[in-house]
């Protein structure tokens, strides 16, 4: 089935394949705005694995090597263990927020019953 629709001076073709039935699922403000921003899980992520990295590679360095120096041991000491404590923090943080968009995305898809859906594709297919 063909659809043509006039504009002011150019004319655009529009193409349209019918579907037996369409599924409207109505979402919230605070909704919209979780799947808007996406999930910084990943963000936290790569941080925790950044810091992490950081920490346990200062801590072999104290651990191996011999430092004469006390500034440059505090220093190796303070990079320990802020990368070590900021990067379980941040796992911790990815671990708890993983999952934040699929839990919006399935409040708003479970608002229809699977039931319903299932109903439907056999009323349309028989």
């Amino acid at each position: 089935m063909k659809q043509t629709e006039n504009t002011s001076t150019d004319e655009i073709r529009i193409i349209r394949g019918k579907v037996d039935s369409l599924s409207l699922y109505e979402i919230t403000d605070n909704e919209l705005e979780t799947l808007e921003k996406g999930s910084p899980s990943s963000t936290y992520l790569n941080f925790a694995i950044f810091l992490l990295s950081v920490g346990f590679s200062f801590l072999v360095s104290l651990l191996t090597a011999k430092i004469e120096s006390m500034k440059t041991y505090i220093a190796f000491m303070i990079f320990t263990v802020i990368g070590i404590l900021a990067g379980v923090i941040l796992l911790v943080l990815w671990y708890r927020e993983r999952r934040s968009i699929s839990r919006v995305i399935k409040k708003i898809k479970g608002r229809i019953p699977n039931t319903e859906i299932m109903k439907e594709d056999n009323e349309s297919l028989g």
